[in-house]
């Protein structure tokens, strides 16, 4: 489900595997500005960013002593062929397994601290084997939202997510080899702000804040930890909708965007690294609401 690409610097590339897909782009030859290190690095932040713990809610999301329990879908973009391609475009990873990943759900409201309505959340994803991979995640928000005039509210919101999937995902250089598991650890953190204005049941939304990636790979078949040299820390943002107009149903949808990576670093040609990792999505939830 959360596939992902990494570049194996110190093995040749004379028995790689090229996807017949990419056939036409690889024959296009490397581009101008292509580094290694910035594609590694790029797949490292992509599936931490696309698994964020995102609001999916206003800045007041219930009512005091109330929750709601939901399911959460979330959109995994393809990469394309440009992003698949590493080692000099010598080879391709196997990143497109899944378009979406469920997540469980759960809020709760506390009673009121003066304006502020705190709120917590977590989210979970069990170990279970889909699409070859074997990934369980955790996520956990704190919050406050703070309700203003006229149905406006604003708030603030913490947020953190731990990802792990033992899979083969640094697929091998020759098909006939056999193919060792391996180990990918995503880390993300988070603070946003948000505002919101209650029309009769629908509220729109929108978050801003600034989110942190740490990523851990080790390929099973080399026993190589792949270095992040950039990991992702950079704005994020989230348009959203959410709809409690039907009783006890709780419904939003949401855009989602990681939209610029502040790190840089150099490969060890010396080319500098792009931006990192960006990424564009939807996601939605549906839920009971008490």
């Amino acid at each position: 489900m959360m596939m992902m690409s990494t570049l194996l610097l110190m093995v040749g590339s004379a028995f790689a595997q090229i996807d017949e897909k990419c056939a036409d782009v690889a024959a296009g030859g490397v581009p101008e500005g292509y580094s290694d290190q910035g594609q590694q690095d790029f797949l490292l932040n992509y599936f931490a960013l696309a698994t964020t713990y995102s609001p999916l809610h206003a800045p007041v999301p219930h009512e005091a002593g109330n929750g709601a329990v939901s399911l959460e879908a979330s959109m995994i973009p393809p990469l394309s062929c440009e992003r698949r391609l590493v080692l000099n475009y010598t080879k391709t990873e196997d990143t497109n397994k899944a378009p979406v990943f469920p997540r469980f759900r759960a809020s709760f409201a506390f009673n009121p601290l003066g304006k502020l309505r705190p709120y917590a959340g977590v989210g979970y994803v069990p170990p279970l084997t889909v699409f070859g991979t074997r990934n369980v995640i955790v996520s956990g928000e704190l919050g406050f939202g703070v309700p203003l005039d006229k149905g406006w509210s604003w708030g603030l919101r913490t947020h953190t997510t731990l990802m792990k999937t033992v899979a083969e995902i640094a697929t091998p250089f020759n098909e006939e080899d056999e193919p060792a598991n391996d180990l990918y650890v995503g880390s993300t953190f988070g603070l946003d702000l948000m505002a919101g204005k209650e029309l009769k049941g629908i509220e729109p939304y929108l978050a801003v804040g600034l989110t942190d990636v740490s990523t851990f790979f080790y390929i099973g078949d080399d026993a190589v930890v792949s270095n992040n040299g950039t990991p992702y820390f950079g704005p994020t943002t989230s348009l959203g909708l959410s709809i409690k107009k039907v009783k006890h149903l709780d419904l939003a949808a949401e855009y989602y965007g990681a939209l610029y990576n502040f790190k840089r670093d150099n490969d060890v040609s010396g080319v500098e690294t792009e931006p990192g990792a960006r990424i564009h999505t939807l996601r939605t939830r549906i839920g009971y609401r008490w």
